[in-house]
């Protein structure tokens, strides 16, 4: 997450801090190529702490383009679910009319199926064969539509089939997005975890410090409540999940990324909002941030990927990132990309 940093501890000597920063200096090097021979060990520090920034930040992303692969995922299951009962019901129903067109068939193949000519000739009684004849005329009538509804019902039942496979092989396409997702968030924390040990007591500390300072207020805020009882709601949820871990890809009750702490906030409300910030900045309406109102949902970054709630007092509560719970942050710690008001 990138935000403001605050200068390295003002009690070292310049001695003691270039001894504190050489495991940092070493990482950081591997990570971004050897600094010059000349380069000021404070340069480095900063370089690793703006490096675990931007590992964090694509985690972020990443974890967002997760969560979408994963909702196309659920639709998709749904689909094809719904594909495979709509060929199964079609299934029986032809197995019906094949059973049904069976039947008169076997019938007429057990009358000797005679032709009419010469059964009219030996009928002892023409009229009552002529009855017959037409009443056998209306069966085989009826037989031919029953033929034609079993074609078409063949023909839909193929559809249907091709449909179910088509979803089933994109079923698969987004199951490897997933994964692939899943590999990418995986490889961009484990890089900013590796970098962030890398760094001494002191500076881990200084990392999370400047973390919480964010950058500024932002502009002067409403100070209104919450526009709504389903805002005032959902505040109520946010504020129980303060302390609780961010789990990436999670959306509570124990764990939360921060779109799915927005999401699990609003639930609590009764309120359905989609599973990705992208998504979420557009559920409602968007309002300038001086109108900010707690419960009101601030995206920040240029492509929203990163969301928290307005609680109020120039503070938002969200997830921020692994390693850091749940917790309040000043509303302007990022650049602010909207504020909707669900």
């Amino acid at each position: 997450m990138a935000s403001h940093r605050r200068p390295s501890h003002p009690g070292l000597t310049q001695s003691a801090r270039v001894t504190v920063l050489s495991a940092a200096a070493a990482t950081a090097a591997a990570a971004l190529g050897a600094a010059p021979a000349t380069a000021d060990p404070q340069d480095t520090a900063e370089s690793a702490r703006g490096r675990v920034d931007r590992l964090y930040e694509e985690a972020e992303k990443a974890t967002e383009e997760f969560n979408r692969a994963g909702e196309r995922v659920s639709r998709l299951r749904e689909q094809v679910s719904n594909a495979q009962d709509r060929v199964a019901r079609g299934q029986e129903r032809i197995n019906r009319m094949r059973g049904a067109l069976g039947s008169v068939a076997s019938a007429q193949y057990r009358s000797g199926g005679m032709d009419p000519a010469l059964d009219l000739l030996l009928s002892s009684d023409p009229d009552s064969y002529l009855e017959g004849a037409a009443a056998l005329d209306r069966v085989s009538e009826r037989q031919a539509t029953a033929l034609n509804d079993l074609r078409r019902a063949q023909r839909g039942l193929g559809q249907e089939r091709a449909e179910a496979t088509r979803d089933l092989a994109e079923l698969e396409r987004s199951r490897v997005a997933v994964a692939r997702h899943k590999r990418t968030v995986e490889r961009k924390l484990g890089e900013a975890r590796r970098l962030l040990n890398s760094l001494p007591s002191e500076e881990r500390a200084a990392y999370d410090r400047a973390s919480r300072s964010g950058r500024d207020w932002g502009p002067e805020l409403s100070g209104l409540g919450p526009a709504s009882s389903r805002a005032a709601a959902a505040m109520t949820a946010a504020r129980s999940a303060v302390g609780r871990p961010y789990v990436w890809g999670a959306n509570g009750p124990s764990g939360f990324d921060c779109s799915g702490l927005t999401q699990w906030s609003y639930a609590q409300a009764g309120v359905g909002l989609p599973r990705t910030s992208q998504a979420q900045r557009y559920a409602g309406r968007q309002v300038p941030l001086s109108q900010a109102r707690p419960g009101d949902l601030v995206a920040y970054r240029s492509d929203a990927s990163h969301i928290g709630m307005y609680a109020g007092n120039g503070q938002v509560i969200h997830a921020p990132y692994p390693g850091a719970p749940v917790r309040y942050d000043p509303v302007g710690m990022m650049p602010v990309s909207s504020v909707t008001r669900i």
